[in-house]
């Protein structure tokens, strides 16, 4: 009977670990998720910045600066957008 009980011990812990690693990679996934929508923000937010400097630019060097400025957020945008499928 003790062989018993301690082989369905011994299951309910190997199950149990199962679910606290499922509840960690998802635990991870959403962690992973958040992460990126801050960096979209971010990007995003500098976007705009940068679009309200550049319509304040009048010096031609100055403005191709700022027009640099937007095509890197662009790109790390599109980089961002093709990393998580959107």
């Amino acid at each position: 009977m003790a062989r018993g009980w301690e082989s369905k011990s011994v299951e309910s812990q190997r199950e149990d670990l199962e679910v606290a690693r499922e509840r960690e990679i998802a635990d991870q996934a959403a962690l992973d998720r958040i992460a990126l929508q801050r960096e979209r923000e971010s990007i995003q937010l500098s976007r705009i910045r940068v679009l309200h400097d550049l319509e304040l630019a009048s010096h031609p060097r100055h403005r191709e600066s700022i027009e640099a400025a937007l095509r890197f957020l662009d790109a790390k945008l599109e980089a961002l957008n093709a990393r998580t499928g959107e």
